[in-house]
Parts: structure tokens; sequence; C-alpha cells
């Protein structure tokens, strides 16, 4: 719930300074090959991800040389610049990392090291947003939630 209440309160104040951040957020390359390891880098390989509706998909990867994980929420049509995010969380450590802006095909990449710990992460592109919990913890199960607003 920690969590929780910290990206709502992230959101409350990137929704307040939207146009600082809109300013400061510069559209990422909008290519159509766009994968998760391109955005997060050579050495991260697909973990876990979630469809974003029929928008896109948040994926969950990780390095297994340096223990970090990443994330990256990538349009499935890159186009117009929508407001989009990428976030991860590692509860036992309370490290995190949230991208958030406008972007023409990803957000991201987030990354935290995560190595022997369950993760929570997740994204958002235009209004509907994705949310993982309790992530890659062996036999636990994940819990998923899908919302638009």
């Amino acid at each position: 719930m920690r969590f929780a209440r910290s990206i709502l309160s992230a959101s409350a104040v990137a929704a307040l300074s939207l146009g600082t951040m809109t300013a400061l957020a510069a559209p990422a390359s909008a290519a159509p090959d766009t994968t998760p390891q391109k955005v997060c880098g050579s050495g991260y390989k697909t973990v876990n991800s979630a469809s974003v509706g029929s928008l896109g998909t948040v994926y969950l990867t990780y390095n297994s040389a340096n223990g970090q994980n990443c994330v990256a929420t990538i349009r499935n049509n890159p186009g117009t610049a929508v407001n989009m995010s990428a976030w991860i969380f590692v509860p036992d450590t309370e490290e995190s990392h949230y991208d958030e802006g406008l972007f023409t095909s990803y957000a991201g990449p987030t990354y935290v090291h995560g190595k022997g710990h369950c993760v929570d992460w997740g994204g958002s592109i235009a209004n509907t947003y994705v949310q993982v919990y309790g992530s890659n913890c062996g036999s636990l199960k994940e819990h998923r939630v899908t919302f638009t607003r």
C-alpha cells in the first residue's frame, strides 16, 4: 500500500506540473520495431509482460549480469505523443523508479536492482493503466490490475 500511495502522490504532483513535464519530456524516437531489449539495453531479457488494453504492452526485463530489472511501456502504433508511464518498485528495499510524460512510442526505461526480490511494476498509455504486484517471486501468485480513467 505504501507504494500505491506514493504512485498516487507522484501522479498528483505530475498532474499539477504537467506543463513543466511536457516541456521537459522529449518524445522518444518512433520506431515501429521498438523492442524492450532496444529500450532497456543489451543483456536484458523479457521475463514478464502485461497488455495495456489494445494500445500496447508493459514489459518487465532482467539482466542477470548486473541483477537489474527494467520496465518499458511500448505502444503498438507509435504516433502523436500521448501521456505514458513506466514504473517499477521493490517492496523489500523500497527502491523505485518512475517515468511519465508525453511520448510517441515508449515510456521508460526504468531500472531497479531486483535480484532475489519480488517486484511491483506497471505502466500506462493514454488513460489505460496496468499494475502488477508481487511479480517474479517464484511460487507466489502475482496480482494484476488493469483500469481506465
